[in-house]
């Protein structure tokens, strides 16, 4: 039996760049959907060259929707420390600013306690601490459609996620 988008979770995930990280959650099995835009800042419907600048406080972050059915939180954050590195802040791979920061931002206070314990178990491979923002969801606002499967319209641009390392 086919669920449909009502039973499916949602999770908001900051990790640098917004096309890698929707490029590489698009690639994983339970995930259903995908969309890149900016998180938990205090600036209403940014554009992109706002958002650039650092100054609207929001995160580049990717809405991932899954079937848990399919695919755990807790599988699904596993997944996402794979490919960022959270104990340096404001910047992942070659960018950096505010915007770039790591961050988990969740949409029902439940998932609060599973994302806690996936923090405390990444800490354990660090020795310094985890930097990654974990907070409930204030605002998204989708990026421009130009944005939305950047990588997928265009295999060939630019990723600070290598990629070719995953395959699912």
């Amino acid at each position: 039996m086919e669920r449909n988008e009502q039973q499916m979770k949602e999770i908001i995930l900051a990790g640098g760049c917004f096309w890698g990280v929707e490029e590489y959650f698009s690639r994983i099995q339970g995930v259903t959907d995908t969309k890149v835009g900016y998180a938990n800042g205090h600036v209403e419907h940014p554009t992109y060259r706002q958002v650039c600048t650092g100054s609207t406080g929001h995160a580049e972050a990717c809405l991932i929707r899954f079937d848990e059915e399919i695919i755990s939180l807790e599988e699904l954050l596993k997944r996402y420390w794979l490919i960022v590195e959270p104990t340096v802040k404001d910047r992942q791979g070659p960018d950096i600013g505010s915007q770039y920061r790591t961050g988990i931002y969740y949409l029902n206070e439940a998932d609060l306690p599973v994302i806690q314990k996936s923090v405390e178990e990444e800490q354990k491979k660090h020795e310094k601490s985890i930097v990654t923002e974990v907070q409930p969801l204030d605002c998204f606002y989708p990026a421009e459609e130009y944005h939305q499967r950047y990588l997928k319209m265009n295999p060939d641009g630019y990723c600070h996620i290598d990629l070719s390392q995953f395959a699912w």
